[in-house]
């Protein structure tokens, strides 16, 4: 079944250098951005999970709600931003744990692409799954050449349908998507309109608690029990 659609990607810079640790620290890496993950797909309720994708979540809405939930893209965006970095601060100052992993997790950044188009839905088992050139665009977004570690990047149809102050802040960018041509793209460096990230509550329970839960996670990986990305 093909309909329109805003297809969103929320994407982990950093993640290459983050996972190439040794076993501890790749386990907690892999646990870490699991959990980063996890917030950013929190923050954005009214869009559907297609997949996660390494260190990426891939979101979308389709009609009749894409125009709306695009109009508040930088909204959307600010929110993604926001739930990543409270919970990259949480990570990051309640771990007692010395590994590569936990004390670089303040390194990692986060970028998100929009794109509005015609996707084709298809059901695997309990699954949905899209396809289409409209999702080979959004994708082809994240290799790009924006200036800035932390923005919002957005093709025509979403950059149109958003507020005027969007509209005046966004750079057009020319980029040549892989196999697709040369695109005008749209960046917002999120940090113009971002919250800063509360700092979590400390306490040595709060602590204790965290880095256990790390150790007894990680040991799986340690024994071979399970294995980490680097070696399946």
């Amino acid at each position: 079944m093909t309909h329109h659609a805003l297809l969103v990607i929320g994407d982990i810079g950093g993640y290459t250098r983050f996972m190439r640790l040794h076993k501890l620290s790749l386990a907690h890496a892999q646990e870490n951005t699991a959990k980063l993950l996890e917030a950013m797909i929190d923050a954005a309720p009214r869009l559907e999970l297609v997949e996660i994708e390494g260190d990426a979540v891939f979101l979308y809405v389709p009609e009749p709600e894409d125009e709306e939930v695009a109009a508040s893209i930088a909204t959307l965006a600010q929110s993604i931003h926001l739930a990543f970095h409270t919970e990259q601060r949480r990570l990051g100052d309640l771990t007692l744990c010395p590994c590569s992993a936990c004390n670089q997790i303040g390194q990692l950044t986060v970028k998100i692409v929009a794109h509005l188009g015609e996707v084709v839905e298809q059901k695997i088992h309990t699954r949905t799954t899209l396809a289409g050139p409209d999702v080979i665009l959004v994708h082809r977004m994240l290799k790009n050449s924006v200036p800035v570690a932390e923005y919002l990047l957005l093709t025509d149809p979403v950059l149109e349908r958003c507020a005027e102050d969007v509209r005046a802040g966004a750079v057009p960018i020319e980029e040549e998507l892989e196999g697709l041509g040369t695109h005008t793209l749209h960046y917002v460096d999120i940090h113009a309109f971002a919250h800063e990230p509360p700092a979590p509550k400390k306490s040595v329970a709060r602590r204790l608690a965290l880095t256990g839960g790390q150790v007894a996670r990680a040991a799986p990986y340690l024994v071979g029990a399970k294995k980490t990305e680097r070696d399946a």
